[in-house]
C-alpha cells in the first residue's frame, strides 16, 4: 500500500559521548522513509532540499524505492542544518546551531500521483503545514502525525486544529503531559484523544511505548541496546517502522497495531546503533525479524500456577 511521507530532509552535525560527525543526512522525512522502505516499496516523499544536497543522498533514497517527485530542490540556498551535542544521559542534548535555510520557505505541494496514498506520515513540521497536506490528499486510510513541545507551546491553536484530522498521534511522554496539561499519562492520553486522534502512541524512550487504541492500552518494552551511539532520528524511525508495517499488512485492527508498535521499536533500536541513518542503509529481513522475535520474548510473562 502507498505511503506518503511529508517532513524535513536535512543535514545534521552530531556529537555524543561516543563520537562526532560534522555532517550527516538527517530530517524526519529521511528517517521515516528509510525505515518504512523495508516493508513497502511505494513511498512518496515530500520535502525540500537546497543546492548543496548531495547526489549520493538522492541515490540513497532511490535505492530504497523512495519516489522523489515531491522533493523540491531550491537552488536559492542550502539544505536545513541542525547541530547538537548529547550528554552522557542521551535523553539530554544541547542544540548548538540551527540553520533553517530553504526549509524556512517550505510549502508542501502534494503531486497528483501522491494524493491517493492510503497512509500518510506527517513528520514534525509546523502544524499549519501539516494541515495543508491534509487538504491535498484524498481520504487516506490512516493519517499519523508527530509533533513536539516547540509547536505545543508556540502554535497551540494551529496544532489542535490539525489534530482534528489525524487518526494516530505519536509523541513522547513529556509532550503528552504538556499537550494535555496533565501529569498522569493515562488521563493525559484520554484528553489528547478527545482532541481528535482515535489512537495515540506515547514514546517513553528507554522505557518503551504505550499504545492507546479503542478501549485498549498496550505497553511495549524497549529493546536493551548495548551499543547506543546516537539517538538522533530514533523517534522518526519508530514512526517509519510502525507505518511501514501497517502499509505492508494493510491491517488496522488493534492486534496488528500492537505488532506495528513492536516493529517501530525494532527499527528504532537499530537506528541508535550508528550515527544518523547509517544503520538503516543496509539492514536485512533476517535481522529485522530476528529482533522482532527477541522483542516478543521480552514481553512474554509466564502464567502463575
Amino acid at each position: 500500500m502507498s505511503l506518503l511521507v511529508v517532513g524535513s530532509v536535512a543535514y545534521d552535525g552530531i556529537e555524543t559521548p561516543f563520537g562526532k560527525t560534522d555532517r550527516i543526512l538527517g530530517g524526519s522525512a529521511t528517517y521515516i522513509s528509510l525505515a518504512s522502505s523495508y516493508f513497502t516499496d511505494k513511498i512518496n516523499l515530500v520535502g525540500v532540499v537546497g543546492k548543496d544536497f548531495a547526489d549520493e543522498d538522492i541515490n540513497l533514497f532511490k535505492s530504497k524505492n523512495v519516489d522523489l517527485e515531491g522533493l523540491q530542490v531550491d537552488d536559492s540556498g542550502n539544505t536545513f542544518f541542525w547541530k547538537g551535542k548529547y550528554h552522557h544521559d542521551l535523553n539530554m542534548r544541547d542544540t548548538l546551531d540551527t540553520q533553517l535555510n530553504v526549509f524556512e520557505r517550505f510549502d508542501p505541494v502534494i503531486p497528483d500521483a501522491y494524493k491517493d496514498a492510503r497512509f500518510v506520515a506527517l513528520g514534525n513540521i509546523e502544524p499549519s503545514l501539516q494541515e495543508k497536506v491534509l487538504h491535498q490528499v484524498n481520504k487516506p486510510d490512516l493519517v499519523v502525525m508527530d509533533t513536539m513541545n516547540f509547536w505545543i507551546e508556540g502554535t497551540p491553536d494551529a496544532l489542535k486544529k490539525t489534530l482534528k484530522g489525524v487518526d494516530l498521534l505519536v509523541i513522547n511522554d513529556s509532550e503528552a503531559r504538556e499537550l494535555a496539561n496533565e501529569p498522569n499519562l493515562i488521563i493525559a492520553a484520554n484528553k489528547v484523544r478527545d482532541m481528535g486522534p482515535d489512537s495515540l502512541i506515547i514514546k517513553k524512550g528507554e522505557h518503551g511505548a504505550l499504545l492507546f487504541t479503542g478501549d485498549e492500552i498496550f505497553s511495549a518494552p524497549a529493546y536493551p541496546v548495548i551499543d547506543i551511539f546516537d539517538p538522533t532520528g530514533a523517534g522518526d524511525t519508530f514512526m517509519g517502522g510502525l507505518l511501514g508495517w501497517l502499509a505492508y499488512t494493510n491491517d488496522l485492527a488493534p492486534e496488528n497495531m500492537r505488532r506495528a508498535v513492536i516493529m517501530g521499536s525494532v527499527m528504532a533500536s537499530f537506528c541508535v546503533e550508528k550515527f544518523g541513518p547509517e544503520r538503516l542503509k543496509n539492514l536485512t529481513e533476517e535481522a529485522i525479524y530476528s529482533r522482532y522475535k527477541e522483542f516478543r520474548r521480552l514481553s512474554v510473562i509466564p502464567d502463575i500456577d
